[in-house]
């Protein structure tokens, strides 16, 4: 997005992006009752029969080096694992309350909390602390709030909000459309509502769907983003128009 969003085709097209995050769960049956299930070591070394086998998957799939290009310089193997039905109604909440740009924000922080720092995303009181903190401190937050005199959610709000039910039909709707879709794994982007690109692919092909994009909207004066998941997660499409990263 950086280049695209540094270097327009155009000079009088503003250019911006909406990134919505789609639920998805690796591990459906793990216990929402349990703050952890296990480390993410011997999940990954029984789902591979043994070490040797999770020794071929690091090499096949470069996961080091993708963790690199994706900005988390080393993955805690030992990361706590568990279900993570409340951090998905966690950031689908703030997205749809606060804006696109709040959760893209928060969620950055939660891939430093678990895949670097190692923490489980169903330690809500935990989750709650370091979300609140981020909140508070979050110059972005403050900003773009300003005009409507929004105060950021406190550390016992969010608490209350992740140990209740809302946001969660919303978000098992948007499973079954992905399995719907045929989409069993991650990652994977759905660009302009209709142009799906695996999460594998290069930059160079992220940039020349976003390229055709640019050209599409200069060339038929377009101003409105298609989506298919913001009406069943229940985004506002206002939140969407403001977008999350420009």
């Amino acid at each position: 997005m950086t280049e695209v969003l540094e270097n327009p085709l155009f000079d009088d097209q503003k250019v911006s992006f909406a990134v919505i995050r789609v639920p998805f769960f690796l591990m459906p049956h793990y216990d929402e009752n349990k703050p952890h299930i296990e480390t993410n070591r011997r999940r990954l070394v029984q789902k591979w029969g043994g070490q040797d086998g999770w020794e071929q998957q690091k090499h096949h799939h470069n996961l080091k080096g993708r963790g690199q290009e994706a900005g988390i310089p080393h993955f805690n193997l030992d990361r706590l694992t568990s279900n993570t039905m409340a951090s998905h109604r966690l950031i689908q909440h703030l997205g749809k309350t606060y804006g696109l740009h709040v959760s893209e924000s928060i969620y950055d922080l939660l891939n430093e909390y678990y895949f670097v720092d190692g923490h489980s995303l169903n330690d809500r009181p935990r989750l709650a602390k370091v979300v609140a903190e981020k909140l508070r401190s979050s110059s972005t937050f403050s900003v773009k709030n300003n005009d409507s005199k929004v105060p950021a959610p406190s550390e016992e709000d969010l608490l209350q909000f992740l140990n209740s039910n809302d946001g969660r039909k919303e978000i098992e709707t948007a499973i079954r459309t992905l399995n719907e879709f045929g989409i069993h794994s991650i990652p994977q982007f759905i660009i302009n509502g209709e142009i799906a690109v695996d999460g594998a692919a290069l930059s160079d092909t992220f940039i020349g769907v976003f390229r055709k994009i640019e050209k599409e909207h200069y060339n038929n004066n377009a101003t409105t983003q298609k989506t298919i998941f913001a009406e069943i997660l229940g985004i506002d499409p206002q939140i969407v128009q403001q977008g999350s990263h420009s």
